[in-house]
């Protein structure tokens, strides 16, 4: 009986000694700081864009193939020869009818992107039999019209190194 006594005066004591209270309110404020703090490197990596051009595309009617994004430097092949003229391609797997493409390390320069919905993932455009286009196509500068693919210079847009952020929408 004196061992339950004993016990109810150790648990009252502790919590009626405000120096034990605020030493443990202390500990725990701490400890949610260190936590939070510990936390904010990833937030803020995930939230900062590395220099570059990025582009979303929008307009992707299914998620089948991929997205294939060509950045192109010169006339030279725009906007079909991604394999041969291309400055980069990036491929990407399309989730839930989203993509992105991202492209780093490109100087400052005068550049345009061709965007295709490779559906089939045969690496290029598919056409019908008179050359219309089968699958998805974009080009940077929403120049699409009906008589074909722009020429490089209406496609193109000046890049200073920094962060470019586009958004491109497919034509089917």
């Amino acid at each position: 009986m004196s061992e339950s006594i004993y016990r109810q005066s150790a648990v009252s004591a502790t919590l009626n000694d405000p120096v034990k209270r605020v030493s443990i309110g202390v500990r725990s404020v701490a400890l949610c700081a260190v936590l939070g703090f510990a936390n904010l490197p990833a937030i803020a990596f995930a939230q900062s864009s590395c220099p570059g051009i990025h582009v979303e595309i929008l307009n992707i009617k299914n998620s089948t193939g991929n997205i294939t994004c060509g950045i192109f430097e010169s006339p030279k092949g725009f906007p079909k020869d991604f394999l041969g003229s291309a400055k980069a391609i990036i491929i990407k797997k399309i989730q839930k009818t989203k993509a992105q493409c991202h492209f780093s390390d490109i100087p400052p320069g005068t550049y345009a992107i061709a965007v295709i919905h490779d559906k089939n993932m045969n690496g290029e455009l598919d056409t019908n039999w008179i050359g219309i286009p089968s699958e998805g196509y974009a080009f940077s500068n929403a120049t699409i019209d009906d008589f074909g693919a722009p020429a490089f210079s209406a496609a193109s847009f000046p890049y200073d190194g920094q962060t470019i952020d586009m958004t491109i929408r497919l034509k089917y």
